[in-house]
């Protein structure tokens, strides 16, 4: 790497957009910055700034990391979420932006309970717990590698105390809340066999595998719990679904097949259909 903060950015953008990346220079400022414990705007306004050696050699090992198509994020090992920074790596998904529309799904409907079902890193939850002190959080999710990061979360945001993390998808009888729940959340995997081998290696490469993938057309998931909605003795008052672009027509139909006679789709910020909303 370069001496120069200006010299090292323009050699790692070089190398990782010969390798593919998608934002080549947004991710080469975005690991010196790190590298070189500093804001990036510093780095953008001294180009001709030195460099130090271990900093250069940290940023040398990012971007060794970043050109095997290792996300940004498991190489910070973190993540923000809404007003949270979550610690993430291989054994959880990337939160992504559009996930916090079923946030802002529980932000309108102030529910006093909620589950979130397959947590991962706690996302979510943990979101809802942030912003909504007074609701009772219960979270789970099927890998004990993913609960394991959500609750390490929890521990480090102070959220524990208002949030629970339970194996599985819905939970027993016993650890359902009296009156069930206001809302159910639930981002599942979605994605269909067909559609994997067209997906960034960021994705296919480096995320679980079992958080994404969802049979042929990407529904089972959705199938699995909705049928586990219906034959439940617990209470739902309504639910949101994270899905992906083309699916939200026939997870709607699941919804309605699940007992809530209100549907509603939602769009995110691109104009996806991305939320699909239940309620009873």
């Amino acid at each position: 790497m370069s001496d120069a903060v200006g010299g090292a950015l323009d050699a790692a953008t070089d190398a990782l957009r010969a390798a593919g990346v998608e934002d080549p220079r947004l991710d080469a400022e975005v690991l010196l910055a790190e590298a070189a414990g500093v804001q990036r705007a510093a780095l953008v306004a001294s180009p001709e700034a030195e460099l130090p050696p271990p900093a250069g050699r940290r940023f040398g090992e990012m971007v060794r990391r970043r050109l095997r198509r290792e996300p940004v994020a498991y190489i910070l090992g973190r993540r923000g979420f809404r007003n949270l920074e979550l610690a993430v790596d291989r054994r959880v998904l990337v939160p992504r932006p559009e996930t916090e529309l079923l946030v802002e799904l529980a932000l309108e409907r102030r529910p006093r309970t909620v589950l979130d079902v397959g947590t991962g890193s706690g996302a979510i939850a943990l979101a809802v717990a942030d912003e909504l002190p007074g609701c009772e959080v219960l979270a789970t999710d099927t890998s004990a590698e993913a609960l394991a990061v959500a609750r390490a979360n929890a521990e480090r945001l102070g959220l524990a105390d208002r949030t629970r993390f339970l194996p599985g998808s819905l939970p027993d009888a016993d650890q359902v809340p009296e009156g069930g729940f206001d809302l159910l959340l639930a981002n599942l995997p979605y994605v269909a066999e067909r559609d994997w081998p067209a997906l960034q290696p960021e994705v296919t490469q480096w995320e679980p595998r079992e958080a994404l993938r969802a049979g042929p057309d990407g529904l089972d998931a959705y199938r699995t719990l909705l049928r586990s909605v219906r034959s439940t003795s617990a209470e739902f008052g309504a639910v949101g679904l994270e899905v992906g672009e083309g699916q939200a027509g026939a997870v709607a139909e699941l919804v309605r097949g699940a007992g809530f006679g209100s549907v509603e789709v939602r769009r995110d910020l691109a104009g996806i259909e991305r939320l699909v909303i239940g309620s009873a």
